[in-house]
């Protein structure tokens, strides 16, 4: 049986990124349903679903349904998965992670559904392991093994195999770190939630490793995140390798040979700008990103021919470094540089306290809500005004 032409797949994000992802796929050609808490499904051909996995810049991976069905006992959950056609999808012998979820079903104990698909499987290797349940933008520890994604809800059973292999935020780049470093994928995520118009400026007051600047300035160029790395499709039996170099070749003409607009990025941690620069570097972006160490309170826009832009950052904000009464300050100070040298500018903070937001005494909106590094942080979205605060 040959893969199929058309794939029901599903794109997964971090909480509140769906509706990112679903712009990103309708911006594609690729028509979203209507996003989900965990993603956003969609349908693709081949080239469709190779090119999702090498332009999504906010999705943590790609599955792809390979079954739905009812499972409400063993017996047909057995019968179900024994007739998966799983040699069009993993070639004989390669390891396979299982992971498994069992919700508000008859079936409830995930090691025993586990047993019962690792019988499916037998005939086609004998490596397969349990993964262990975890957040749709967890890492993926199964290194180079198949993971399959089974889930139980309401009797109703889902298997689907991940395309992705490491995680999309895995651009490549970022293997110098500072101090609570932001994941790719939610950097790209606070850019396109910002509103950042990649044809203006932007600036960074609080940039660590550099990850909202090196994505802005890969925004700026078109450059796809997934251009030079590998997925897991590649080993799926029926992997169309002329497909991929189509869909990297046409991703690689769309590319810019510079950004249109100054991106400056600064931070006072001499150590964060030396990881910055380097990733910089890596992700080939280095020409288009001015880095400096400095305090916020340096901060300033660039020279006054160019327009007005964005200031998008990820300031510390306690929970993440270390909890001190002068965050309070900080932000504060933050909030006067912005009325005083960026007025009518565009700004996106992310932060774990509404109360620390307050103290930039600016109008600024609830606008996207996620996790940073396991902890709840909201992105606040406004138009500086130069007038003082009241």
């Amino acid at each position: 049986m040959p893969p199929p032409r058309h794939y029901s797949a599903f794109a997964v994000t971090a909480p509140g990124l769906a509706p990112l992802a679903a712009r990103e796929l309708q911006a594609l050609g690729l028509a979203p349903n209507d996003p989900e808490a965990g993603g956003v499904a969609f349908s693709a051909d081949v080239q469709g679903l190779y090119a999702a996995n090498v332009h999504l810049r906010t999705a943590s991976r790609v599955l792809v349904r390979v079954d739905e069905f009812r499972a409400s006992n063993f017996n047909e959950l057995e019968k179900r998965t024994a007739r998966l056609p799983w040699s069009d999808w993993i070639a004989p012998g390669r390891a396979v992670g299982l992971r498994v979820t069992c919700r508000k079903s008859r079936l409830y104990h995930s090691d025993a559904v586990a047993e019962r698909v690792s019988k499916a499987l037998a005939g086609l290797t004998d490596r397969v392991g349990l993964a262990k349940e975890k957040e749709g933008d967890e890492p993926n520890d199964e290194g180079d093994a198949q993971l399959v994604v089974v889930r139980l809800l309401n009797d109703r059973c889902t298997i689907s195999l991940d395309s992705s292999g490491a995680l999309l935020h895995q651009r490549g780049y970022r293997l110098a770190v500072a101090k609570a470093p932001l994941r790719e994928t939610l950097g790209a995520a606070l850019l396109l939630a910002t509103g950042w118009d990649p044809a203006t400026p932007l600036v960074d007051p609080f940039c660590g490793s550099g990850t909202i600047t090196i994505e802005a300035a890969m925004l700026a160029r078109r450059i796809a995140p997934g251009g030079n790395r590998h997925f897991a499709f590649e080993l799926w039996p029926g992997f169309n390798a002329t497909t991929l170099t189509l869909v990297r070749r046409e991703a690689a003409v769309q590319e810019l040979p510079a950004a249109h607009a100054p991106i400056l990025a600064s931070d006072r941690d001499a150590g964060a700008i030396e990881a910055a620069v380097a990733n910089a570097q890596r992700a080939g972006v280095a020409g288009d990103i001015t880095f400096t160490q400095a305090t916020v309170s340096a901060a300033l826009p660039p020279a006054a021919a160019h327009a007005v832009g964005a200031v998008v950052t990820n300031p510390p904000y306690g929970l993440r470094v270390s909890a001190s009464g002068e965050l309070r300050d900080l932000f504060a100070r933050f909030g006067t540089v912005l009325r005083e040298r960026f007025p009518g500018w565009r700004v996106g903070v992310l932060a774990a306290d509404r109360q620390l937001v307050g103290q930039l005494k600016l109008s600024l909106t609830p606008t996207l809500s996620t996790s940073n590094g396991g902890i709840p942080v909201g992105l606040s979205v406004g138009i500086v005004d130069g007038s003082s605060p009241t």
